[in-house]
């Protein structure tokens, strides 16, 4: 009876690793695309004029020509808006409007929490990996605190592993801004041109300085 004992659990184990295997190649190695938000058409008129106030034109908000558009006038800032705000949806939107990340990255919002899975192709003649999607999760503070800016990385997790700090050069749980805030560059021009900014469950909000 013992051997017969030892032969079950030698196969269950069997079955219990093989399981497991499967699981983790169909989850982390076999990475299905996203499936991209699509919004309505009230939706997308609604995230169009908020773009329109960060300066991008996503399509003719009217039926005036270019040529039309193109007179004399006197410019002025009077009465425009400075803040903004978009939802997840509108932002998974964006996203999905982008030839090269739709399907592959997929955003949430959470109080002071941007959070973010990204499905990353893995060249052809890479080792072992080649050919497959490997998936990368990455979650980054975002809040508004002594009147500046904070951006922080709260890390990075490759198939469901955090990766170290010291591979993420130290970065890890960092004040960017605060950082590198005082050197000529992005985050300096970033945290100069931010008035205030805000995340909260499923929205994120923006005012810009003058």
């Amino acid at each position: 009876m013992r051997g017969i004992h030892i032969v079950w659990i030698v196969l269950a184990t069997i079955l219990v690793t093989g399981a497991l295997t499967y699981w983790v190649v169909r989850t982390y190695i076999y990475a299905r695309d996203f499936k991209p938000v699509e919004l309505s058409a009230g939706e997308q008129r609604k995230l169009n004029g908020k773009l329109r106030v960060l300066g991008y034109e996503p399509g003719p908000a009217t039926p005036e020509t270019d040529e039309k558009w193109l007179r004399a006038e006197r410019y002025s800032e009077a009465g425009a808006r400075r803040e903004v705000s978009f939802s997840e949806r509108e932002l998974n939107a964006m996203v999905a409007n982008n030839r090269d990340l739709a399907k592959k990255l997929a955003v949430d919002l959470g109080d002071d929490l941007v959070s973010a899975r990204l499905l990353v192709p893995v060249d052809p003649d890479f080792p072992v990996l080649g050919g497959k999607t490997l998936r990368v999760s990455a979650g980054v503070e975002m809040a508004f605190r002594d009147a500046r800016p904070v951006v922080v990385l709260k890390g990075v997790s490759i198939m469901g592993i955090p990766i170290p700090n010291a591979w993420l050069g130290g970065l890890k749980n960092i004040d960017l801004i605060g950082e590198f805030g005082d050197q000529a560059g992005f985050w300096k021009s970033f945290a100069d041109g931010v008035e205030n900014i805000r995340v909260e469950e499923g929205q994120l909000k923006i005012k810009l300085k003058e």
